[in-house]
């Protein structure tokens, strides 16, 4: 059997309580802390247009009017829908990249199902490709792409569009 002295007695006391204090700190904080950047990632996530700086335009596919936000810069195309939790019916996003190449999209952080159409540098559709929410599966063009469509999953079907289509009113950006 063990034997502690009183006054040891009293020390491991105040240590365990020390400890116990430390504990609750640390997990609260931590809890706090999630709580904040899940506030945080909601608010973002909420948002349901574009940001005040980025454009939208008109885009004509097949006879069919489809609003897009443009995602012209670095940024922009990086967090493209992520975080969306709403997109119109005939809303999307332009994707505008600096060269033609086989460019590729994924859903990290995109709660949506999408549909994704890859357009040649003269406006005419590749590829489509329909992406799962949260999945970092690489969708890519087949050959050189300039652009880069995404809308709500289904819309190009539904819409009677496909490749060979021909994509009007992307903006001139040499």
């Amino acid at each position: 059997m063990l034997r502690v002295r009183p006054g040891r007695r009293h020390l491991m006391l105040r240590l365990a309580v020390a400890f116990l204090a430390l504990w609750l700190i640390i997990t609260i904080g931590r809890q706090a802390l999630g709580q904040t950047v899940w506030s945080l990632n909601q608010a973002h996530a909420s948002t349901s247009g574009p940001s005040p700086s980025q454009g939208v335009v008109e885009l004509t596919l097949a006879g069919r009017r489809l609003a897009a936000e443009l995602a012209d810069t670095p940024e922009l195309r990086s967090r493209g829908l992520m975080y969306r939790t709403d997109l119109g019916p005939d809303q999307g996003m332009l994707f505008i990249f600096d060269q033609a190449e086989r460019h590729c999209m994924w859903m990290r952080n995109t709660p949506l199902p999408l549909s994704v159409a890859f357009i040649d540098a003269s406006g005419k559709i590749i590829n489509l490709a329909d992406m799962t929410p949260f999945s970092d599966t690489a969708h890519c063009a087949t050959r050189p792409a300039r652009y880069a469509v995404e809308t709500r999953q289904g819309w190009f079907a539904r819409n009677g569009v496909g490749p060979g289509d021909r994509v009007r009113g992307i903006p001139d950006r040499r």
